[in-house]
């Protein structure tokens, strides 16, 4: 069950509504050790100075900044204290904006804000508020001894806030240096257009998130399963990758509409693929169990 990594309070004007913060993802990702491959014990990291080779004791390390190369400003953590921003509990709410109005580059990582006790209704006022205005409100707030800008939106019967990036953190897209110039941009027919937006149409749907998988993660999680049970696994040499000449954009849209709409004989082409991947999903070990499960749950039957 999720716990709140921090408590405090959102404050807009002279209201103080009190809040709890609750992480909104759990990250999925499949973490590795690193081994010795012939002891198969983990491997130990050790802080060595670059010098002398020596290993050095943690009390003996401070923070560096290099101002050129290896010329270093050291800085004591005392000094970075004194800069930390003022630990608050609160939220402080600095505009409402509409929600349009930003880009989604600049959001970071999501949270919801649910109240606490006895705070219900001032924080049902402000999210039917914000709700009923269509504004998202920008605040910063201090959590771990960092300043963070963050974004406050109404999503259904709770608050989510989202931690948001700087603009001096965005990079410009006239920062990438291999974008061409404005005056050497290809040029599009309206057909090719027309085309396109047709095969976008062909493609539309809503947005179902569990439809939506990490498959790379759960043929992964597959694969240590069946190394856990003993599989022997044969890994084929991947096929060299040969340079392709570039499509004929009009062949290739074409060809694309088709495909979308359905087969040679008519038929919808997207049901029969999904399918198929529902298949797959079943009998690739994302059920939910870890790796090894299905080992321990056959240990009483004798192999074949």
């Amino acid at each position: 069950m999720p716990r709140a990594i921090w408590s405090g309070a959102i404050s807009f004007g002279l209201v103080n509504v009190p809040v709890k913060l609750y992480s909104a993802v759990s990250r999925k990702t499949v973490r590795f050790h690193q081994l010795n491959a012939d002891t198969r014990a983990r491997i130990q990291q050790k802080r060595v100075d670059a010098q002398t080779g020596e290993e050095v004791p943690y009390e003996r390390i401070v923070k560096g900044y290099e101002v050129a190369p290896d010329n270093y400003v050291v800085i004591e953590p005392n000094e970075l204290e004194a800069l930390d921003p003022e630990k608050t509990r609160t939220i402080d709410i600095i505009d409402f904006v509409d929600e349009s109005e930003i880009d989604p580059i600049y959001y970071d990582h999501p949270y919801y804000l649910v109240p606490d006790k006895g705070a219900a209704k001032a924080y049902q006022l402000l999210r039917g508020a914000m709700e009923q205005a269509g504004k998202v409100a920008i605040a910063k707030v201090v959590i771990r001894s960092k300043e963070s800008l963050v974004a406050i939106r109404p999503a259904g019967e709770v608050l989510t806030m989202s931690t948001m990036l700087f603009h001096d953190e965005v990079v410009p897209v006239d920062g990438i240096d291999e974008l061409p110039a404005e005056e050497k941009a290809a040029k599009v027919t309206k057909r090719e257009l027309d085309m396109a937006e047709q095969l976008i149409g062909s493609l539309t749907a809503d947005f179902d998130p569990e439809k939506y998988r990490d498959e790379y993660r759960d043929r992964v999680l597959n694969l240590i399963e069946r190394k856990a049970e003993g599989e022997e696994i044969a890994v084929a040499a991947a096929p060299a990758e040969e340079a392709k000449p570039a499509p004929d954009l009009m062949a290739a849209l074409e060809a694309s509409i088709k495909a979308a709409k359905g087969d040679d004989d008519g038929k919808p082409a997207g049901k029969p693929a999904r399918k198929r991947a529902a298949a797959k999903s079943s009998s690739n070990g994302s059920d939910g169990k870890k790796p090894g499960a299905r080992r321990r749950s056959k240990a009483s039957s004798p192999k074949k």
